[in-house]
């Protein structure tokens, strides 16, 4: 599976019916060219963004491999999951981005589990300019994407006595709650919204595992408009929860879409290396590496805030296919709910199935995670938990191994509290 991403001045005329195309920054009006993030230099450059030509590499590219990761149908591969993607990206300085096409390429298939090619040519779109660049008045840059984990670490920055800068993706449905956080923390404080900006032409792929570095690209960004960025390190907080982080397979059926390495201290750790190598001079900070979500939420350091607006995030791996309200029966959700549950806190959230027993439930819902996580809960207290972990926690060094087990264990300690509350154990 071959993709270009490409000004609009370097796309062929005639284009080759087995590859992917796609316009940067711009549509070129061609209705078989797909096109990412339309319009948005003139918005960063109405507002001062002027980054540098390496960090808007990085934003380049991680644009293009969500954009590939959404345009190559994994049915299409020889297996109908891996797929072996040829991305062809102009960037303003590709020689520098070259030296990184190993650790890139690692990167990226252990985010997606697909074999990756890059290649990087001269002539991309150059970087936004402005005479009077922006220079924000801020400590740190926090990822706020509207969900619980994302407030905590919010709260905890700011009581901490921290003036982060905000990033968000814009999602659907979690836009208003994403300026009602910012506002209500830090009003005074930079919070920089960008939505995804990907435009297909044809089918899109499912199984999406890609988006996330889109945010990592856009945090990058608004850290290089940080007066401090001239002068020392950066750090970007990335605050979700262990448990979450690692995401181990609760079973042999989860190893695939259901497995997500959003931020995996693996593939994060790959991204630092990559901008370590390039100096590029920002920080991945992972505060709650070796948190359960319901340490998290007990442990938060402002509880009469955390208390007013936790209720209100967004956890559901499902939220927009139920009309923007909790499913109750995901991962994520039993999660969200465990870790009420942990704190000893009141959850008002809405959900659309709140009895987590199987009465009532069919194949039509999707995957049965209720018996997944019971099953692997069950298994866990009979045959421990290296019977659940396998190999996943094989790249952990010997004196950071037993946090990563410890942050499972007790992740799913929380779970079959829950699942024993709802009498389904």
């Amino acid at each position: 599976m071959k993709v270009i991403c490409a000004p609009v001045n370097k796309l062929p005329t005639i284009l080759d019916s087995n590859t992917k195309y796609f316009s940067l920054y711009s549509n070129s009006g061609r209705p078989n060219i797909s096109f990412i993030s339309n319009d948005w230099l003139r918005e960063l450059k109405r507002v001062n963004i002027a980054p540098s030509n390496l960090v808007w590499d990085f934003v380049t590219i991680a644009l293009s491999v969500a954009a590939s990761d959404l345009s190559c149908e994994r049915e299409k591969s020889e297996d109908g999951w891996t797929r072996q993607i040829e991305l062809k990206v102009y960037l303003c300085n590709p020689e520098l981005w070259r030296t990184q096409y190993e650790l890139l390429e690692k990167a990226f298939r252990f985010l997606t589990g697909d074999i990756w090619k890059f290649e990087f040519v001269n002539n991309g779109v150059q970087a936004p300019n402005s005479i009077i660049p922006l220079e924000i008045d801020a400590d740190c840059v926090s990822l706020l994407s509207g969900g619980m984990d994302s407030l905590i670490g919010a709260i905890d920055l700011i009581t901490d006595g921290l003036k982060p800068c905000f990033v968000s993706q814009e999602a659907k449905g979690d836009v208003e709650k994403q300026i009602a956080f910012s506002n209500q923390l830090a009003p005074f404080q930079q919070h920089f919204r960008w939505k995804n900006p990907i435009s297909l032409n044809g089918r899109n792929e499912s199984s999406t595992r890609g988006r996330s570095i889109i945010f990592l690209g856009y945090a990058l960004l608004a850290a290089n408009t940080l007066s401090k960025w001239r002068t020392s390190t950066v750090d970007i907080y990335v605050p979700e929860n262990g448990f979450i982080s690692l995401n181990i397979a609760l079973n042999s059926g989860r190893l695939g879409s259901l497995s997500t390495k959003t931020t995996h201290p693996v593939f994060l750790g790959l991204i630092q290396d990559i901008w370590n190598n390039l100096g590029i001079n920002a920080n991945i900070v992972t505060p709650y590496q070796f948190k359960t979500k319901g340490e998290m939420l007990q442990e938060c350091k402002n509880q009469d805030l955390v208390q007013s607006l936790v209720c209100s995030t967004t956890s559901c791996g499902k939220y927009l296919t139920h009309g923007r309200t909790h499913c109750g029966r995901c991962v994520p959700c039993m999660v969200r709910r465990a870790a009420f549950l942990k704190a000893g806190m009141e959850d008002s959230t809405i959900y659309k199935y709140r009895d987590l027993s199987n009465n009532g439930f069919s194949k039509t819902q999707g995957p049965n995670d209720v018996n997944a996580v019971a099953s692997a809960y069950v298994k866990y207290q009979n045959k421990g938990i290296e019977r659940i972990i396998g190999g996943s926690l094989s790249f952990s060094a010997t004196d950071t191994r037993h946090k990563y087990v410890g942050v499972v264990e007790r992740g799913l300690t929380e779970l079959g509290k829950l699942l024993e509350e709802q009498e389904v154990l």
